[in-house]
């Protein structure tokens, strides 16, 4: 009965009412034809004989040819109206799963779509909010993902009939999970069974079923898409399937884009002290100059670097480098940008500051160089810095030109100093050192 087709109690029920309709028929059919047969058996009676006539002998032969096709009729309607139930429960079955195959389809190239289309997590998300509306529509769902420990899992989606934002499964960690660490969907009829999963007991919904889909990122188990249910209501393998196909889509998809945001932090910043590198510095540079906005431009470099170097080593001056640029990141407000320039130089923009503005942070920045290499990690060191403001400057080149002779100028005045370009004056003349 085609092996590849599960037949249910609905389609069974189906099928009976159509077998049914077509054996009555049938049955009818066959008692009409066998009618006219029997007329024509009674004539045949009238000529055999003769000492039956009229509708007597019509009578006869009808009865007794009746009674004989009676049973073989029964027999074939009830044969016919069997087979016509098995051969129509088959195609119910097929035409329900070939139904539920070109759903389930749709659902995956929709999703498929959606995610190709997102640039970020944030994006991302929100498709798998909207698609899981879709599966679950009338029990809560939730994603949870593994932090970037991998020790614990927080909620990234939760979708609900009620639209809230209600706590789902209480599992803290990866390993804590029946579904990451065994890496196999787990469904739960009750969480009263004793092979229910633990996480499922104590819920204020009381008891309930579940069902855990693990979700992977570049081959590895981190999370897992959860849904509850009252008891009873278990969810339909059609919707299952759909919760494995998105968790397995929603994976690869964050998987890639995390791997994009590698990539592109990689190719933007520097490796050895994780500052803008100068290519993409350059780039937010002009970005800020096209929009017209003012900051305070800063050039910085660290003061004997060389010596620092031939005295105790290169890996001496890798962790000066360092120390530096997290000085930086310490004493730098949140929208101030920094960058390794090249060498031993930095380069440092300050939105919206002026340069008397930025000789403060300067300060604060040695202020805090100095307690860092008071810990004794590297041999102590200063910094020299020169200030420039953009609005002074006709161009890129000229502001960075204006900012290097300022901290020449700081060299040139005895080094760990703060030197500032004049204002709307020729830079040579008006390069003031300032302590």
């Amino acid at each position: 009965m085609g092996d590849d087709v599960t037949v249910t109690d609905e389609d069974w029920a189906e099928a009976r009412r159509e077998a049914g309709t077509i054996g009555r028929n049938a049955a009818l059919g066959g008692i009409a034809l066998v009618a006219a047969v029997y007329a024509v058996t009674g004539a045949v009676l009238a000529l055999a004989a003769p000492d039956l006539h009229g509708l007597a002998l019509v009578g006869v032969g009808t009865g007794v040819a009746a009674a004989l096709s009676a049973p073989l009729l029964w027999l074939l309607a009830f044969t016919a109206q069997r087979k016509g139930l098995e051969m129509g429960s088959v195609r119910v079955a097929r035409d329900r799963a070939m139904r539920a195959q070109a759903r389930r389809g749709e659902f995956e190239t929709r999703l498929a779509r959606g995610l190709e289309m997102v640039q970020d997590e944030a994006a991302a998300f929100d498709v798998v909010h909207r698609a899981l509306r879709r599966v679950v529509p009338d029990e809560p769902v939730e994603l949870l993902l593994a932090d970037n420990s991998h020790a614990h899992l927080e909620q990234m989606v939760v979708a609900s009939p009620d639209g809230e934002t209600t706590p789902g499964c209480a599992v803290d960690s990866p390993e804590q999970c029946e579904a990451t660490r065994r890496a196999q969907t787990q469904v739960f009829p009750d969480s009263d069974d004793l092979d229910a999963c633990p996480m499922l007991r104590g819920r204020a919904q009381g008891r309930c079923s579940g069902v855990c889909v693990p979700v992977s990122i570049m081959g590895r188990t981190v999370g897992v898409v959860h849904t509850t249910a009252a008891v009873g209501v278990t969810l339909a393998d059609e919707r299952v399937k759909a919760l494995q196909n998105l968790a397995n889509q929603t994976g690869n998809r964050l998987g890639m884009l995390r791997v994009m945001a590698e990539t592109q932090l990689q190719a933007s910043t520097d490796g050895l002290t994780g500052l803008m590198n100068r290519r993409s510095f350059e780039n937010r540079l002009r970005a800020l100059r096209a929009e017209g906005a003012g900051f305070a431009f800063v050039m910085a470099d660290l003061d004997h670097f060389k010596a620092l170097n031939d005295a105790h080593g290169h890996e001496a001056g890798d962790r000066a480098l360092r120390i530096f640029a997290e000085t930086l990141r310490q004493e730098l407000r949140a929208d101030d940008l920094a960058c390794r320039y090249g060498g031993e130089e930095f380069a440092v923009v300050l939105p919206s500051a002026e340069a008397s503005e930025a000789i403060e942070i300067t300060g604060r920045i040695r202020e805090g160089l100095l307690r860092a290499t008071g810990r004794g990690d590297v041999p102590p060191f200063t910094v020299s810095f020169g200030v420039a403001d953009s609005r002074d400057a006709d161009d890129l080149d000229d502001l960075v030109q204006r900012a290097d002779a300022a901290l020449f100028a700081a060299k040139d005045a005895g080094r760990d100093r703060t030197c500032m370009d004049g204002h709307s004056v020729p830079v040579a003349r008006t390069l003031t050192a300032l302590n």
